[in-house]
């Protein structure tokens, strides 16, 4: 099923999924309606449902406008509901959701917030969760809680697209280049500027990718470990101070 990335206010995304064989249009996440319903125009597709990721407004302020233009059924996390707009069906992780999406529990960023991972496209959609090159800020959750929510993802295939909630690449990676493998940090340094030049997405890498750039994949290595001035201690505790290094940066 084709993933269309849509770029939204001034640094989010936001993904439809497309079914071909159903017709059905999956919208994840509306930072902004009128990106995603000129996408809609353009690809000819109708919507179908919205799946909501957490509750901040930069994920969800475009969604009553979407609505009255393209009514669709809206899903999100029950154990949330009392602050997300109105949903039509609430869903529980570990959930199989219409168009094959398995919801996972992914809190961190937020108590309540949730992934979608598509097997069958070998996509993972991760707003603030894991991110291109980083993780979303601990606004409600503990270190603790997004390392778990990051081994659970890191257990998935290599080849595996993470598609997260913002554009936050350039400055995730300027902070990650201590703990990334070099070799892979000259790489993504030297393509990032062309994908900016040409208006292209950085998300969508690889878990593979993200393994080799991502620090907070990387916190069971030694040599991280040792970059954080934390030699010997444990992955959570090296993700910890690795998280807080970046809040203050």
């Amino acid at each position: 099923m084709p993933v269309e990335i849509i770029r939204c206010l001034a640094d989010n995304y936001a993904y439809l999924v497309h079914d071909p064989a159903s017709g059905e249009t999956t919208l994840i996440d509306a930072p902004e309606a009128a990106p995603i319903l000129q996408r809609l125009t353009d690809k000819g597709w109708s919507l179908t449902r919205i799946y909501i990721t957490h509750h901040h407004w930069d994920h969800v302020d475009g969604l009553a406008d979407i609505l009255s233009a393209a009514p669709a059924e809206v899903w999100g996390n029950g154990a949330d509901a009392h602050r997300l707009p109105p949903l039509d069906h609430a869903f529980a992780p570990g959930d199989t959701l219409p168009g094959g999406a398995v919801v996972f529990d992914a809190p961190g960023h937020t108590i309540g917030h949730v992934a979608f991972h598509y097997a069958a496209e070998k996509a993972l959609f991760t707003a603030d969760s894991l991110m291109t090159h980083g993780c979303g800020r601990l606004f409600e959750g503990t270190a603790d809680q997004m390392f778990d929510t990051i081994a659970t993802f890191a257990a998935l295939p290599d080849d595996t697209r993470i598609f997260s909630g913002h554009d936050y690449a350039k400055a995730n990676l300027a902070f990650a280049a201590p703990y990334a493998d070099p070799a892979a940090l000259a790489a993504r340094l030297a393509e990032l500027p062309g994908l900016a030049a040409r208006g292209e997405p950085t998300t969508g890498t690889t878990l593979a990718s993200e393994r080799l750039l991502n620090p907070y994949l990387r916190c069971h290595l030694p040599e991280v470990a040792e970059a954080a001035g934390l030699p010997g201690a444990s992955p959570r505790a090296v993700l910890a101070e690795i998280r807080r290094r970046k809040d203050a940066a």
